[in-house]
Parts: structure tokens; sequence; C-alpha cells
């Protein structure tokens, strides 16, 4: 993904609200499946990582984005943002 792209993804982001977030039990295998889930018809999605996770949302960022195959967009704060282009639906064109 080149910045021209990334660039892109991130103003789309900036109107969605995290639709997972991860908590003190930091990222199990519960919590990939839910992103897992949210990710394949959404490609796009925002998660927060709350205060009192064992890893800061770059970490999280890291790990989520390998375990799934996805693309790392955008890490503000406690919150990061990921991308996975679903073929069937590409809305974002990418």
């Amino acid at each position: 993904m080149d910045s021209n792209e990334r660039a892109k993804l991130r103003s789309f982001a900036n109107n969605i609200k995290a639709c997972y977030y991860i908590g003190k039990d930091g990222i199990t295998d519960a919590v990939l499946s839910g992103i897992e889930e949210a990710l394949v018809p959404r490609e796009l999605i925002k998660v927060g990582v709350q205060e009192n996770s064992p890893v800061t949302a770059r970490e999280a960022c890291a790990i989520v984005s390998e375990a799934l195959g996805a693309e790392g967009v955008q890490v503000i704060g406690r919150k990061f943002v990921i991308y996975r282009r679903n073929k069937e639906i590409n809305q974002y064109g990418i």
C-alpha cells in the first residue's frame, strides 16, 4: 500500500467509530475472531485499546495485522485502524 492509498483510507476512517475493543485480557483468539468477523464485511475497521490492556495500540495493531493478514493504516492514541481488501466488496477501490 502506498502513501496515497493510506491517506485515502485514513480519510475514510475519520468517519467511523471503533467497532471492537481490546481489554484487560489482551489479544486472545476470541478477540482475533471478533475482529475477523468485523473485518470481512467492512474492509476498514477501527479498534480501541482500553487503558487496562497489557498491550499498547501500536503493539496491538502490529499483532492483529500480522495475525489476520491485514495492513495497519493508522494508530492514534488508544485506537488503530486496519484494512484488508475483500475482493467481493472492494468498496474503497484499493
